[in-house]
């Protein structure tokens, strides 16, 4: 029988991650709506096999090569029958009830197509976490922030963000998407391979006019860094060649140039200070993200025709209308809280 909800845990070689929080996210997720999934991204240690011997409630799809988070989550997809997909991190611990506030949310309003919960740290519980905290945001040259986390500075969670309302990005640490609309624009694009694919895929969601929500009823506790942590110059890698990707594939034209050469003037600031802290492992992971760009500067350009990007109703909303930069650094504005909100679209 199908399920209203697949709750799918992409695994390469986590079987830390799945002994500690797979038994609690079977737990907390009634079997009446939602079936649980580990999908392996081929992995060497016996985590497989753990899990077949402990949790046989839990459905497993092995997938034939490890092609990253965005590769992994299309190809498992593909092979699951449900309503709703949540894109959960295997470092995750959900809570009780965390599936049903957001399916409330989604009946509410057939045109939000994707939601995250509020998520908090699992070491620190009374703070946000880095890769989510209370929704994303992105600013008009394309930096990624958070309610609850921008940059560096974390927030303590005093319920400052307990409104369900509309965000631009939900975190791929905990997803929560309508298959059909997954499908419609293409699923993760396995270019990413890993890092700001979600925020592509909301993006891309966004360009259809589809809406994107935080939940805050529902809350996990996310470790983070399971994978990649973040003084690995291959998160630094990635991040910077997938931000460049994200701008390519979806800034309205008027707005393409120019913004892609401020972007590209700021990371040609970051790597100076990468220089000035003597970080050449990261200043080499700089290097190497725009040489990459570039070589595949024009695959990405051809994106642009499927996305949507200049026949939009209307502005983008919930872009900041702004720099995070500026704000955070010469502004001083730490928190979510301390920007001014008529400078949202």
């Amino acid at each position: 029988m199908r399920k209203k909800v697949a709750v799918v845990i992409l695994n390469w070689n986590g079987k830390k991650w799945l002994e500690k929080f797979l038994p609690i996210v079977v737990k907390n997720s009634s079997v009446e709506i939602a079936d649980v999934y580990v999908a392996d991204n081929c992995s060497t240690d016996d985590s497989i096999k753990w899990v077949n011997d402990n949790l046989p409630e839990v459905k497993i799809i092995n997938n034939t090569s490890n092609n990253g988070y965005a590769g992994g989550y299309n190809q498992s997809l593909k092979n699951i029958d449900a309503e709703y997909f949540v894109l959960l991190n295997s470092d995750v611990e959900v809570s009780e009830k965390w599936i049903e506030p957001i399916l409330e949310i989604f009946e509410k309003n057939k045109n939000i197509a994707a939601c995250q919960p509020k998520i908090l740290s699992y070491s620190e519980k009374n703070k946000f976490e880095y890769a989510g905290g209370a929704g994303g945001f992105i600013d008009r040259i394309g930096y990624p922030f958070c309610r609850g986390r921008i940059f560096n500075s974390i927030e303590i969670d005093t319920h400052q963000y307990e409104k369900e309302e509309e965000i631009f990005w939900a975190s791929g640490c905990c997803l929560f998407i309508r298959s059909a609309n997954f499908f419609e624009v293409g699923g993760l694009d396995i270019d990413f391979f890993a890092h700001m694919e979600e925020i592509d895929l909301c993006w891309r969601l966004k360009n259809k006019n589809y809406l994107i929500y935080y939940c805050p009823s529902s809350v996990v506790f996310h470790v983070g860094g399971g994978t990649l942590n973040a003084v690995n110059p291959q998160k630094t890698y990635l991040n910077f060649r997938n931000n460049l990707y994200l701008l390519t594939k979806n800034l309205p034209s008027k707005f393409f140039f120019r913004t892609l050469f401020l972007r590209m003037t700021l990371d040609a600031v970051a790597g100076f200070k990468f220089v000035l802290q003597g970080d050449f492992n990261h200043l080499i992971a700089v290097l190497k993200a725009h040489r990459d760009f570039y070589t595949n500067f024009k695959k990405m350009y051809s994106k642009r025709k499927d996305n949507n990007i200049d026949n939009r109703e209307k502005i983008l909303s919930k872009v900041f209308n702004g720099s995070i930069v500026w704000n955070y650094y010469i502004k001083r504005n730490k928190t979510f809280t301390s920007l001014n909100k008529n400078n949202f679209y």
